[in-house]
């Protein structure tokens, strides 16, 4: 039994596909936590052997990946872009996005994504969250500099964001009082911000040195300007490097180059068309 599940926060709508040529039929959408999804399992009443589950990755995670893994259940997780489309195909509903993945799942068409480990996962969220932090201090500092340039206040200074700098806000002082408290808490944001920063780069530090990975981070230090915490961001990103082919897999998994396929594709067209070319 192929199972593809249109997976939301409070709902999940379900569409089955018999093994064979059956008919591929709506089930129906039960609520979205992992009790009602084991309670409609059992209604279903094959073995957990014999079932394939599909659904699409999202903001849920891979909470209900690992669940049915657990229970012996093959589950996948797909790209929302790699799913096929049929062309002129605009109508898309929950109901209907469930039978297409059942469909697509029987017929062999879906390819899996990577689902990393739970450590794995949660040192990538670290990563992630510090990257967070970064872009809310930097855009703390473009508001606090944006009030300061509209009081016409500016810093005689070359560099901005240096102790200098720092001592240099502490005098400042706006023409009213609503002003003053504006500049205040846009100064306490740039110094929470940096205060953040230095504590997740901490846990990034310690958990890096700790992580199973931690031989590929430091691998990835010898390169001249990688630092621990650029290693760190690249390996929790790209997870086990062992599930890419070759080199150029990986390559085409960050985008630098085309799809190994394609490659191979084109690379046997100009072959073929310089075979068919006339000598001389």
């Amino acid at each position: 039994m192929f199972v593809g599940l249109d997976v939301h926060k409070e709902s999940i709508d379900i569409a089955l596909a018999p093994g064979g040529l059956g008919e591929v039929r709506s089930y129906g959408r039960i609520a979205g936590d992992l009790e009602a999804v084991d309670k409609a399992i059992r209604r279903l009443g094959v073995q957990p052997g014999k079932l394939n589950i599909v659904y699409e990755a999202g903001p849920c995670g891979y909470a209900l990946y690992r669940h049915l893994k657990k229970k012996g259940i093959d589950c996948s997780v797909v790209a929302p872009s790699m799913i096929p489309k049929r062309s002129g195909d605009r109508i898309k509903t929950d109901r209907r996005d469930a039978v297409n993945l059942a469909r697509l799942h029987r017929a062999g068409e879906l390819r899996a994504v990577f689902v990393p480990g739970p450590e794995d996962e949660a040192v990538r969220d670290l990563s992630r969250s510090r990257e967070d932090v970064v872009l809310a201090s930097k855009r703390a500092r473009q508001q606090l500099a944006a009030l300061l340039l509209r009081q016409n206040i500016r810093y005689a200074g070359t560099r901005t964001w240096t102790k200098a700098h720092q001592r240099w806000l502490g005098r400042v002082a706006m023409p009213l009082p609503a002003q003053q408290i504006v500049f205040q808490e846009y100064v306490h944001a740039v110094e929470e911000g940096a205060q953040r920063i230095e504590r997740i780069t901490d846990q990034l530090k310690q958990a890096a040195t700790t992580w199973r990975m931690a031989p590929v981070v430091e691998a990835l230090q010898a390169l001249r300007g990688v630092s621990l915490i650029a290693a760190a961001s690249i390996t929790s990103e790209l997870g086990d490097l062992s599930r890419f082919d070759d080199p150029r897999s990986l390559m085409a998994f960050v985008g630098l180059v085309p799809h190994t396929v394609c490659r191979r594709v084109t690379a046997a067209n100009i072959r073929a068309k310089r075979a068919a070319q006339p000598h001389g």
